[in-house]
Protein backbone atom coordinates (compact mmCIF):
# COMPACT_ATOMS: atom_id res chain seq x y z
CA UNK A 1 0.00 0.00 0.00
CA UNK A 2 1.38 3.38 -1.02
CA UNK A 3 0.50 6.35 1.19
CA UNK A 4 0.35 9.74 -0.48
CA UNK A 5 2.06 11.89 2.15
CA UNK A 6 1.23 15.18 0.42
CA UNK A 7 -2.47 14.36 0.40
CA UNK A 8 -2.47 13.86 4.19
CA UNK A 9 -0.45 16.96 5.11
CA UNK A 10 -2.09 20.33 4.75
CA UNK A 11 0.31 23.18 4.11
CA UNK A 12 -0.26 26.43 6.01
CA UNK A 13 -1.70 29.05 3.70
CA UNK A 14 -1.71 32.29 5.68
CA UNK A 15 1.61 34.16 5.75
CA UNK A 16 1.72 34.36 9.56
CA UNK A 17 1.08 30.63 9.99
CA UNK A 18 3.68 29.78 7.33
CA UNK A 19 6.24 31.99 9.08
CA UNK A 20 5.59 30.53 12.53
CA UNK A 21 5.60 26.98 11.15
CA UNK A 22 8.94 27.65 9.45
CA UNK A 23 10.41 29.01 12.68
CA UNK A 24 9.18 26.01 14.69
CA UNK A 25 12.04 23.78 13.53
CA UNK A 26 15.30 23.69 15.56
CA UNK A 27 17.53 23.53 12.46
CA UNK A 28 15.80 26.52 10.91
CA UNK A 29 16.16 28.49 14.14
CA UNK A 30 19.87 27.66 14.15
CA UNK A 31 20.14 28.89 10.57
CA UNK A 32 18.49 32.18 11.57
CA UNK A 33 20.82 32.51 14.56
CA UNK A 34 23.80 32.11 12.24
CA UNK A 35 22.37 34.69 9.85
CA UNK A 36 21.76 37.15 12.68
CA UNK A 37 25.50 37.31 13.30
CA UNK A 38 26.43 38.12 9.70
CA UNK A 39 25.23 40.32 6.88
CA UNK A 40 24.87 37.25 4.63
CA UNK A 41 26.05 33.65 4.43
CA UNK A 42 26.59 31.34 1.49
CA UNK A 43 24.33 28.28 1.54
CA UNK A 44 27.40 26.03 1.47
CA UNK A 45 28.58 27.42 4.83
CA UNK A 46 25.56 26.33 6.88
CA UNK A 47 26.76 22.75 7.20
CA UNK A 48 29.35 24.04 9.69
CA UNK A 49 26.63 25.18 12.14
CA UNK A 50 23.97 22.59 11.50
CA UNK A 51 24.06 18.89 12.23
CA UNK A 52 22.39 17.97 8.94
CA UNK A 53 23.60 17.33 5.40
CA UNK A 54 23.80 19.96 2.66
CA UNK A 55 20.63 18.76 0.88
CA UNK A 56 18.73 19.02 4.17
CA UNK A 57 20.12 22.52 4.79
CA UNK A 58 18.95 23.47 1.30
CA UNK A 59 15.47 22.20 2.10
CA UNK A 60 15.35 24.23 5.34
CA UNK A 61 16.56 27.34 3.51
CA UNK A 62 13.80 26.85 0.92
CA UNK A 63 11.17 26.63 3.67
CA UNK A 64 12.53 29.79 5.32
CA UNK A 65 12.60 31.61 1.97
CA UNK A 66 9.04 30.58 1.07
CA UNK A 67 7.86 31.77 4.51
CA UNK A 68 9.55 35.13 3.97
CA UNK A 69 12.04 34.74 6.84
CA UNK A 70 15.10 34.96 4.58
CA UNK A 71 15.96 36.36 1.17
CA UNK A 72 18.51 34.96 -1.22
CA UNK A 73 20.73 36.13 -4.04
CA UNK A 74 22.45 33.92 -6.58
CA UNK A 75 26.04 34.83 -7.45
CA UNK A 76 27.45 32.45 -10.02
CA UNK A 77 26.95 28.95 -8.64
CA UNK A 78 26.56 30.14 -5.03
CA UNK A 79 23.44 31.36 -3.25
CA UNK A 80 23.80 33.86 -0.41
CA UNK A 81 21.16 34.23 2.28
CA UNK A 82 20.31 37.00 4.71
CA UNK A 83 17.47 37.63 7.11
CA UNK A 84 14.51 39.28 5.44
CA UNK A 85 14.47 43.04 6.15
CA UNK A 86 10.86 42.88 7.35
CA UNK A 87 11.16 39.78 9.58
CA UNK A 88 11.35 41.74 12.83
CA UNK A 89 8.33 43.84 11.89
CA UNK A 90 6.33 40.76 10.92
CA UNK A 91 7.15 38.99 14.19
CA UNK A 92 6.35 42.16 16.14
CA UNK A 93 2.97 42.44 14.44
CA UNK A 94 2.18 38.81 15.29
CA UNK A 95 3.26 39.33 18.91
CA UNK A 96 1.23 42.52 19.28
CA UNK A 97 -1.83 40.51 18.30
CA UNK A 98 -1.48 38.54 21.55
CA UNK A 99 -0.89 41.49 23.88
CA UNK A 100 -3.84 43.53 25.10
CA UNK A 101 -3.32 47.27 25.31
CA UNK A 102 -0.25 49.10 24.14
CA UNK A 103 2.88 47.24 23.13
CA UNK A 104 6.03 48.61 24.78
CA UNK A 105 9.27 47.91 22.90
CA UNK A 106 12.01 46.26 24.94
CA UNK A 107 14.32 49.18 24.15
CA UNK A 108 12.00 51.43 26.17
CA UNK A 109 12.46 49.29 29.25
CA UNK A 110 15.65 50.67 30.67
CA UNK A 111 16.54 50.20 34.33
CA UNK A 112 15.38 53.73 35.04
CA UNK A 113 12.00 53.35 33.35
CA UNK A 114 11.42 50.00 35.07
CA UNK A 115 12.32 51.55 38.45
CA UNK A 116 10.01 54.52 37.74
CA UNK A 117 7.15 52.18 36.81
CA UNK A 118 7.69 50.07 39.94
CA UNK A 119 7.76 53.17 42.15
CA UNK A 120 4.50 54.44 40.69
CA UNK A 121 2.78 51.16 41.53
CA UNK A 122 3.79 51.14 45.21
CA UNK A 123 0.83 52.24 47.33
CA UNK A 124 1.49 55.14 49.67
CA UNK A 125 0.64 54.92 53.36
CA UNK A 126 -2.08 57.30 54.51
Amino acid sequence: MVIDYDARVSRPTTPDVRLLAALADPVRLEILRELSGASEICACDFTDCCTVSQPTVSHHLKVLREAGAVVSERRGSSIYYRISPDLTDRLGTIARGFIPGTFVPASALTRRSVADAAASEVPTAS
